[in-house]
């Protein structure tokens, strides 16, 4: 396969070019594009024995390529995604631009892969970081005892806000230095730590809003509730969320409480969750475990007593890799495997 890494040079990028590698991906040609304020860097091959000079995606001729790999942000996208597609691509698009769009189907490699089939626009959406880390659990459930209702709360990673929010929380954690234990007994030791990126300081932190409020919920918390339904096909799905940011650099978790139309036990949602593509059970999950790894780790698994038919449980997984760059490698795959080629 021919492909493009949009976006090369970004953090989700650059763990796309990471993913290539790891799962020697069969390349016949690989290009990078950026912005043009990042065209003629040149980055390694997959195999580190070249270079590859990145090309500016808005002047570039991307004729001859099979798949795109975009990791741009969504205004980007929007600038060029039909573009690409009209060159003769399928674009694997990172961002938010497309996913809600009738036409683009909303991937989760191993939750609904038949959907790839369907691209009338030639664009595949990845879904948000977050809901990618609760479908493949989710669906394993749904198929066994019909998915009702879901109440979330998130945790999620500052990364989640791209470089800008690594780069804020780790700002904030050199300051403090030996002051940091100060903040248990005495808040006002953050009044002077650098807060742009997020509504408050970050570090050793908790903030009760992810994302920027639409309405009395964030785009956060409307992701979630739209893009589930759209991946696990349940149009009708009663999603409450509350999305929560945490002083965490890499990791996405969610605790879930979920709803079923049937009866389904605590043991036999570990065994359906242990089969399910993309899951790895374990007794604690966390963002420490699941940081530059595949799988979403989910533990905690129980009974919800509160609902008739209910269970809780949680999961953590990465939401550069997992939530972002490995799904979309997975869906280029999934291209291969189809038709033998894109």
């Amino acid at each position: 396969m021919r492909v493009g890494v949009f976006g090369a040079t970004g953090q989700v990028g650059g763990v796309v070019r990471t993913v290539l590698r790891e799962r020697a991906f069969p390349l016949d040609e690989l290009r990078y594009f950026a912005s043009s304020r990042s065209a003629g860097r040149r980055l390694p091959s997959p195999d580190g024995a070249t270079e590859i000079e990145v090309e500016d995606v808005a002047s570039a001729d991307v004729t001859g390529l099979d798949v795109a790999l975009l990791s741009m942000g969504a205004i980007a996208s929007k600038d060029h995604a039909e573009r690409i597609t009209a060159a003769g691509l399928v674009v694997i698009d990172n961002s938010s631009a497309w996913r809600m769009d009738p036409d683009v189907p909303l991937v989760v490699a191993g939750v609904n892969d038949h959907a790839v089939a369907d691209r009338p626009k030639g664009i595949i959406a990845n879904p948000n970081c977050t809901t990618m880390v609760a479908m493949s659990a989710l669906k394993a459930l749904d198929r066994e005892a019909g998915l009702r209702r879901i109440v979330v709360s998130t945790y999620q990673a500052v990364s989640g806000a791209g470089g800008k929010g690594i780069e804020e929380l780790a700002e904030q954690v050199a300051k403090l230095g030996d002051q940091a234990v100060a903040l248990a007994f005495d808040g006002r030791t953050a009044a002077d730590l650098p807060a742009t990126v997020f509504p408050v300081p970050m570090a050793f932190n908790v903030a009760p809003l992810a994302g920027h409020l639409v309405d009395d919920e964030t785009n956060e918390e409307h992701k979630l509730r739209e893009e589930s339904r759209k991946i696990l096909e349940l149009p009708d799905l009663r999603v409450a969320v509350t999305c929560v940011r945490v002083g965490v650099f890499t990791g996405h978790s969610l605790s879930v409480n979920a709803e079923f139309d049937r009866a389904i036990t605590a043991e036999r949602a570990r065994e359906l969750l242990a089969a399910a593509p993309g899951v790895e059970m374990c007794d604690l999950p966390n963002p420490h475990q699941a940081a530059g790894a595949d799988p979403c780790y989910v533990g905690r698994v129980r009974a919800d007593d509160t609902v008739e038919h209910g269970l809780a449980f949680f999961v953590s997984g990465d939401n550069l890799r997992k939530g972002a760059a490995l799904n979309a490698v997975e869906i280029a795959e999934l291209l291969i495997s189809d038709s033998g080629t894109a």
